[in-house]
Order: C-alpha cells, then sequence, then structure tokens
C-alpha cells in the first residue's frame, strides 16, 4: 500500500475552504438525526417492541419479530441508495439530502405516534414495519450524501478528516438517544415506560429535524458538483454506470463496511439483550456502558479519518479489523464475572476500535468512485453492505447464541465478518485526486 498525498506546510496553514464548516455541521446534523433514530430504535427493538408490538406468548420468538422489524430498515436502504443515489448525481447533493432528512425524521416521529397491538391489532406491527421502511429508505439516500457534503466543501487532500463529519453521527445520535432513553428509564416505572415513556425519544427527533433543515437549505450546492455541472459530465444513467464501468469499486467499498456494521450491532443491540438477560444486569447498565463509549466516539471517530490522512488509510482500517477478530473472545470473557465496570470497560473498547475503521471509512468509499458517480457508488456500496451487514447482525447473534447457549459462535462470525472487510481492503485502492483537482481548476479558470 502507498501512502496518500501528504498536505504541504503551506497547504496546511491556509484558511478552512469556503463553506466548509456549515457543510461539516451540516453532515453531522443529518447522520446524528439518522443514528439517533437508529439508536432508539435499536434499543425498544431489544427491550420494548417485543413486549407491546409483538405480544405472541413466546419471548424469544417475540424478540426475533422485532428484530425482523429493525431489519427491514438495512432492507430498505438499497433501493433508498438506488432512488436518491442516481439523483444525487444527476440534480445535485443539497436538494436530495433536504428530503431524506425530512423522510427520516416525519417516520420516526410516527412511530412515537403509533398505537399499540394491545388498541389496534395486527395493524400495529404492520404499520410499524411500513414506517421502518420508510426510513431505511431515507438512510439509503442520507448517508452517501451527506459525506459529499463536508468532502466536497472540505480540502480533497484532507478527505479522511472532512468525512468524518457524517461518521460521527453514530455516537452522536447513540449519546442523545440512550442518554434520553436512560434518564426515561431511570425516572419512569416500568410499567410507565413501556406504557409511553419510550415514545418520547421518538417524538424529541422532531427537534433535530427542524435544526437539520434550517442548516441544510442555506447551504449552497457542493463546489465538486457544481464543476461537473459546468463541464456537462453528469451521468445519465449513473446506476448502470457503477454497475458496468465500476463493479471492483462497488464490490471493495461494500464489503470494507461489513465488518465495522456487525460490530457496531454487537456492541449496541446485542449487548443490551445479551447483559439484561444472561449476566443479569439492568438496562440502565447497559445504556450508560453504551453513552461512554460513544461519548470517547466522538473524539476518536475525526482523530481516526485525520490520521488516515497521514498514514496509509487501508493501513489503519486494515488493522482496525485484525484487531476486532482477536478482541471479542476477550471481550466475552471480560464480562464473564457480571461486573458492571468489566462491561462498560469492554463496550468501550469495543467502540474504539469500530471508530478506528469507521473514522475513515466515508473517505475510504467515496474514493472508490469517480467524481460524476460518487453520490450513486457510494449509496450503493453504503446499503448493499448494510443488507449482509447490519440488517441481519442481530439476528444472527440472537440465532448463534440460542443454538449453541455460548458466545463461541458470535466471536467466529465476528472474525468473518472481519475477514470480509480485510478483502474489501485490498481490492480497492489509494485515494486519487487528480480528477477532481482537474474539475475545480477547469471551473475557475
Amino acid at each position: 500500500m502507498t501512502t496518500p498525498h501528504q498536505a504541504t506546510p503551506a497547504a496546511a496553514k491556509k484558511k478552512l475552504p469556503p463553506g466548509a464548516l456549515k457543510a461539516y455541521i451540516a453532515s453531522l446534523t443529518g447522520t446524528s438525526l439518522e443514528y439517533y433514530d437508529f439508536a432508539i430504535y435499536s434499543v425498544a427493538s431489544a427491550l420494548v417492541f417485543p413486549k407491546i408490538f409483538f405480544p405472541v406468548g413466546d419471548e424469544f420468538v417475540g424478540l426475533l419479530l422485532s428484530f425482523s422489524t429493525f431489519a427491514v430498515g438495512y432492507l430498505a436502504r438499497p433501493i433508498g441508495g438506488i432512488l436518491f443515489g442516481r439523483l444525487g448525481d444527476k440534480i445535485g447533493r443539497k436538494h436530495v439530502l433536504v428530503t431524506t432528512l425530512l423522510l427520516i425524521g416525519i417516520a420516526t416521529v410516527l412511530i412515537g405516534a403509533l398505537p399499540d397491538y394491545a388498541v389496534i391489532g395486527i395493524a400495529a406491527p404492520i404499520i410499524l414495519v411500513l414506517l421502518r421502511l420508510a426510513q431505511g429508505i431515507g438512510v439509503g439516500g442520507e448517508w452517501g450524501g451527506a459525506v459529499l457534503l463536508s468532502s466536497e466543501f472540505g480540502d480533497a487532500h484532507k478527505r479522511g478528516f472532512w468525512s468524518s463529519a457524517a461518521q460521527i453521527g453514530p455516537p452522536a445520535g447513540n449519546l442523545m438517544a440512550n442518554g434520553v432513553l436512560a434518564v426515561l428509564a431511570a425516572t419512569l416505572s416500568t410499567e410507565a415506560f413501556l406504557s409511553w415513556g419510550w415514545r418520547v425519544a421518538f417524538l424529541a427527533s422532531a427537534v433535530l429535524v427542524v435544526f437539520g433543515l434550517l442548516i441544510r437549505l442555506k447551504l449552497d450546492e457542493t463546489p465538486v458538483f457544481k464543476a461537473i455541472l459546468a463541464h456537462g459530465e453528469q451521468p445519465k444513467a449513473p446506476i448502470k454506470e457503477v454497475f458496468t464501468k465500476e463493479p471492483r469499486a462497488l464490490v471493495a467499498a461494500a464489503l470494507s463496511r461489513v465488518g465495522p456494521d456487525v460490530l457496531y450491532s454487537l456492541f449496541t443491540v446485542f449487548v443490551a439483550v445479551y447483559a439484561t438477560r444472561e449476566l443479569g444486569m439492568t438496562t440502565s447498565n447497559v445504556l450508560a456502558a453504551i453513552l461512554i463509549g460513544s461519548a470517547f466516539q466522538l473524539v476518536l471517530i475525526p482523530a481516526a479519518g485525520a490520521l488516515t490522512d497521514r498514514i496509509n488509510r487501508r493501513l489503519v482500517y486494515g488493522i482496525a479489523a485484525v484487531g476486532t477478530a482477536v478482541y471479542i473472545p476477550l471481550f466475552f470473557l471480560m464480562v464473564e464475572g457480571k461486573s458492571v465496570l468489566m462491561l462498560t470497560v469492554g463496550v468501550v473498547i469495543g467502540l474504539a476500535l469500530h471508530a478506528f475503521m469507521y473514522g475513515p471509512q466515508a473517505a475510504y468509499i467515496t474514493e472508490q468512485f469517480p467524481p460524476r458517480l460518487r453520490y450513486a457508488g457510494s449509496s450503493l456500496a453504503y446499503t448493499l453492505a448494510g443488507v449482509i451487514g447490519g440488517a441481519i447482525a442481530p439476528l444472527v447473534f440472537t440465532a448463534l447464541y440460542a443454538a449453541s447457549g455460548n458466545w463461541y459462535l458470535i466471536a467466529g462470525y465476528l472474525a468473518v465478518a472481519s475477514i470480509v472487510t480485510i478483502i474489501g481492503l485490498a481490492l480497492g485502492r489509494d485515494p486519487q485526486t487528480q480528477e477532481e483537482e482537474r474539475l475545480l481548476q477547469d471551473a475557475r479558470a
């Protein structure tokens, strides 16, 4: 692996590119909403929905049904990736991102207002699935555009840092969501939390939607897309071109996501079930551990992205993937003593490993595609990987643990996911900024 371009001392002293900071905030806000929704749905699917939307009599079956609705959000993402990825390369980043933000936010608020099974019967889980479907479609188009928003306003030679804005969304969203849920769980009785308390977290997302819209509506289109328009180089059929002209890039980008997706699902979804049911810990114990781990990620993700602007991006990413495979057995051994402290330390380390893959991930994925196909290519890679990674991970974790009664198969599953990521990194390429620089120079001329 070759070392990517390093910024010169003169370049390092330059002022921030125009609009870069505002774009960074806009990207961060949107993905924070996305993962705020993701986090509250993750926790609710493990602790709340089996009781109020899937009261089938068998607790395990109810949990599987609830996790199935969780998976629907991932399975719907390729639809959003195709629909919005195509539009993002044809009409621009800004307009698409306003639409995806609204779609995600409205669906989440409606989940918070949805009557449960005891009130409207079978219609309740059906509507829940449809709203989760809408969330997934919105998310499928959100991520690729959010990454391009911050990275295309920023310095191409510091894409690891600028692209990390979208990646800070998961811990920021997790922090907000788990903070809200922890307060609700600590201040309400179990009956009140299951009856109406959990709904407060979903309804509160309306605040993020309004804030995100105010920022995005004031943003200009990215300089890179403006240059593409000026040259008349926007693709007529971006999805088709990605599949026919960039198949290796698509495979490399998609496979690189699998390990981080599965790892994140372990520490933010399955651990909530494992710690409460098998280790006898309280919901508050688990939420606090995830909260602390997410707080560390707020710093580690941009730091990891910035590090890979100086050290080979694929190398840093790959080392973290190998570390994941080695660490998972150690994590389960750490928590066997049922210590809340060890659980917290274990989750923090696990999410730190995730940060060193997830921080540079956005830059790595977008760098696999030429500027004119970035939105479609990045969105497809992100969403297709989600189907084989995060979508099925909670179901696989639950099924493997139920079948074996121990964590060995789960550790094996993480090892396989890490190997898949390493293959994706081996197939990929290092940063190439020449085409983007040509577009911008020509547009200024």
